[in-house]
């Protein structure tokens, strides 16, 4: 059964379509969403079967994979990470919501919830409403990977009805929220209690350092 193409507005979008899409999620879906940098697929973090899903959809291995969590806000990410440091929890607050994906301590829920034995975890708070209300509805964070294209040029697909095209019997919905970005977030490592740069990417670095 094809996957259903579901258009939402980033500026304002319908609670209802959004409402729709969380009892896709509650019920094991997968699902292509727009972020503030390039499309994502995900499912809820707590559906193994989902994630297992999404890892063979990746061409991945599950126990290697390296997902990223999209939370609404930084209220629950201790439920994933070890304690902050003053300094990583200061740069965070300042950064997001925004086009950042920090590498976090992971504590011992993490392995459990991905099964595999990860020490670290990837948090994202896009500033982006689409992700954001579908997490803060659904009550726990979405699983987050990029969706890649395959042109030599282009490294991420940006245009929604392309993506539906080539994944649409593959997950269940696909969210058109525009034309995304084609340029990832900003990787940020602050396991060491300091921020150090993995990757610049959309999310400004100048300031940081």
């Amino acid at each position: 059964m094809a996957a259903e193409f579901i258009k939402l507005y980033a500026e304002n979008p319908e609670m209802r379509k959004i409402e729709r899409i969380v009892d896709v999620l509650r019920n094991g879906g997968v699902i292509i969403y727009p972020t503030d940098t390039i499309y994502g697929m995900g499912c809820d973090i707590r559906n193994q079967r989902a994630i297992e899903k999404i890892a063979r959809i990746k061409g991945v291995n599950v126990k290697k994979s390296n997902f990223s969590f999209i939370c609404y806000d930084l209220s629950n990410i201790s439920e994933f990470t070890r304690a902050l440091s003053t300094p990583v929890f200061k740069v965070m607050k300042k950064t997001l919501p925004g086009p950042y994906t920090y590498i976090l301590e992971a504590n011992n829920n993490v392995p459990k919830l991905l099964n595999n034995n990860k020490k670290t975890v990837g948090i994202r708070v896009p500033d982006h409403d689409i992700p954001r209300l579908l997490v803060k509805e659904l009550g726990s964070p979405i699983i987050t990977t990029s969706i890649r294209d395959e042109d030599d040029v282009i490294e991420y697909s940006t245009d929604p009805e392309l993506i539906y095209e080539k994944y649409r019997d593959l997950v269940d919905v696909v969210i058109d929220g525009g034309y995304g970005q084609n340029v990832a977030s900003t990787v940020l490592d602050g396991t060491s209690g300091v921020i150090e740069l993995v990757r610049e990417g959309l999310g400004p670095v100048d300031e940081l350092f």
